[in-house]
């Protein structure tokens, strides 16, 4: 029969692993986003070249708490909605990878609300919450695809602590509406 000393150690070993484990698997920063429509050209980041922009469309344009001079550039995030002002705006299963590819403050077209930490493409905000929402909180978290080649993200998959993500791919059309 283990004593009450032995069990209060196991129990606050247990608790301690419990905590450990949570603490590990948080590596995302927490943020908000806003979106921002065509045109996307030209941008900070790459000038007028269209194939700076991911064939599924999910990029997006840092704000200053991420932009860092413009080294933010090509940086790829995965990016998670986590809540708004109305609970049923996010898409919380969803999960997407973002690139990086413009200066929110200096952007073609004007972000859906000032301050953002990212504002994200048509195709990328909607793929994370409802579009009618200027704004949400969202998760996100640098990452690294060594398969990324001018400028195209294919669809992939990622470990974070144990948990699989898959990312969605979607097509929104032109970026440029003046282009036919």
């Amino acid at each position: 029969m283990a004593t009450h000393s032995q069990r209060y150690l196991r129990g606050s070993f247990l608790h301690l692993l419990l905590l450990s484990v949570t603490f590990s698997c948080s590596y995302a920063d927490v943020g908000t986003a806003a979106q921002y429509n065509p045109p996307y050209l030209p941008t900070a980041c790459f000038g007028s070249e269209e194939s700076q922009f991911p064939t599924n469309d999910l990029f997006a344009a840092a704000g200053e708490g991420i932009w860092d001079n413009g080294a933010s550039c090509g940086r790829q995030y995965l990016v998670r909605c986590i809540s708004a002002s109305n609970p049923t705006t996010c898409f919380p299963e969803q999960t997407i990878q973002i690139r990086i590819v413009d200066r929110a403050e200096t952007a073609s077209s004007r972000p859906t609300r000032a301050g953002a930490t990212i504002v994200l493409s048509n195709a990328a905000y909607s793929a994370i919450a409802d579009p009618s929402a200027a704004t949400v909180n969202i998760e996100f978290q640098q990452t690294f695809r060594p398969n990324v080649q001018k400028g195209n993200v294919s669809p992939g998959r990622a470990i974070k602590c144990g948990v699989t993500s898959s990312y969605m791919e979607t097509k929104n059309g032109s970026r440029n509406p003046n282009k036919a």
